[in-house]
């Protein structure tokens, strides 16, 4: 059964990126891909409405499907408004002068937004600091892969240590370690994604600085400025998420109603701007991505596959990484990878004061490695449409900052294991 399991789920996706190859729109890709993983598994619509009346009955209301998709579809539509806003009110033109007279460097600047956002764990977030760093990219003539793979990568280097990433708190209560311990672990992952990630992406394929590329001089304080004015919405979205819980797409629609009330824009521009809002592929992008995790966890898919590579007597290393990497690369999230293959891993992990950290950090890296490079992970397509470049582009630049990770879990598991 994990055998016919694991061909099942790859062949779903091996359908999925020859269908982008071919031009078939992401959304339309995703949903025929989510559907034939549902047939090839047994799942059927009664399996599924079972499943979604236990989603909700024994799991909290943010965490259903229907929850999930409602307010990631209105979360990624309205960063298209507020993108639109942006540039309508003139701010977008102002951010990346701003951002390069207050940190000088083109490469820094680039990195650095997704970088601070990465810090708010929210479904599709990356899209907002997507319209910042395009916008930025563009003004200095970088090609749209680099740009959303520069996007992807640096937005995600927090995912190891951060503890607003609920994967983070479940690793720690799982082994029974100290948080401080696994953020010293965790952290060379982090460190090895950046360096690595900075020197491929941002060392080279970075064209030439040029006399138009030279911030306006102006005093920092108006640089200053700018950088607020284009950045607030996304801070204030952010803080109402940490501090008072509530979902993003609710913080961006006010931060939409007060950009547009604080420049002043006029009342009868309004639904020129909404109008970004209609993108029936990206509302199909949610539900393919959605349906297709539902159906793979609704057949039981997933334990049948750990279940099997476990029996055939893998070397203990080798398990270690390819466990939670198959899983990550199947499912494209995180926690869920955790909570299904750690407790096997436990037996060579140990646990309290005799967990062996470098294994733990090999698996981890695993887990990175395969949700960088996999499809089924949501910012993946999501950054594709957005920024209108190759799935298969964006992933090729994603490899060997994967790899950096991977090896420096490797070496972690071989000095500390």
């Amino acid at each position: 059964m994990g055998v016919y399991a694991l061909v099942s789920i790859m062949i779903a996706l091996a359908v999925l990126v020859t269908l982008l190859r071919f031009k078939v729109k992401i959304g339309v890709s995703m949903l025929i891909s989510a559907c034939l993983a549902g047939v090839m598994l047994g799942v059927w619509p009664a399996d599924l409405g079972r499943a979604l009346a236990e989603e909700w009955q024994t799991r909290p209301l943010t965490r259903t499907t229907g929850y999930l998709f409602v307010s990631l579809t209105a979360l990624l539509l309205l960063v298209n408004v507020i993108g639109v806003a942006m540039v309508e009110i003139g701010l977008s033109q102002r951010l990346v002068p701003a951002i390069q007279g207050l940190f000088k460097s083109r490469r820094f600047a680039l990195a650095l937004i997704p970088l601070m956002m990465g810090m708010l764990p929210t479904p599709g977030g990356i899209m907002l600091s997507a319209p910042m760093v395009r916008d930025a990219g563009d003004k200095i003539g970088v090609e749209r892969s680099r740009l959303a793979a520069i996007n992807f990568l640096f937005r995600h280097q927090w995912e190891p240590v951060w503890p607003l990433f609920p994967a983070v708190p479940l690793v720690q209560n799982l082994l029974g370690i100290s948080a401080l311990t696994l953020f010293c672990y965790h952290i060379v992952l982090t460190a090895a994604g950046i360096l690595v990630g900075t020197i491929v992406l941002l060392m080279f394929g970075i064209p030439p600085k040029r006399p138009e590329h030279e911030p306006e001089k102006r005093h920092v304080g108006y640089h200053l400025m700018d950088f607020i004015n284009a950045f607030w919405p996304i801070l204030f979205t952010a803080v109402l998420y940490i501090v008072f819980d509530i979902p993003p797409a609710v913080g961006i629609f006010i931060a939409i109603i007060g950009l547009l009330l604080i420049h002043r824009f006029p009342f009868k521009r309004w639904p020129s701007i909404f109008k970004a809002a209609r993108e029936p592929d990206m509302v199909l992008l949610i539900f393919g991505a959605l349906f297709f995790k539902l159906n793979i966890e609704t057949s039981g898919a997933i334990g049948d596959v750990v279940d099997f590579l476990s029996k055939m007597h893998f070397p203990p290393y080798l398990l270690l990484f390819l466990l939670p990497m198959l899983v990550s690369f199947t499912t494209g999230v995180t926690t869920p990878t955790v909570a299904i293959t750690y407790p096997f891993l436990i037996a060579f992990i140990g646990t309290g004061d005799e967990a062996k950290m470098g294994f733990e950090t090999l698996a981890f890296s695993g887990l990175l490695f395969g949700l960088w490079i996999t499809p089924v992970h949501l910012c993946l397509p999501l950054s594709a449409s957005y920024f209108q470049t190759s799935l298969l582009k964006i992933i090729l630049k994603t490899v060997l900052p994967a790899t950096g990770v991977a090896l420096v879990g490797a070496l972690m598991a071989f000095f500390f294991g």
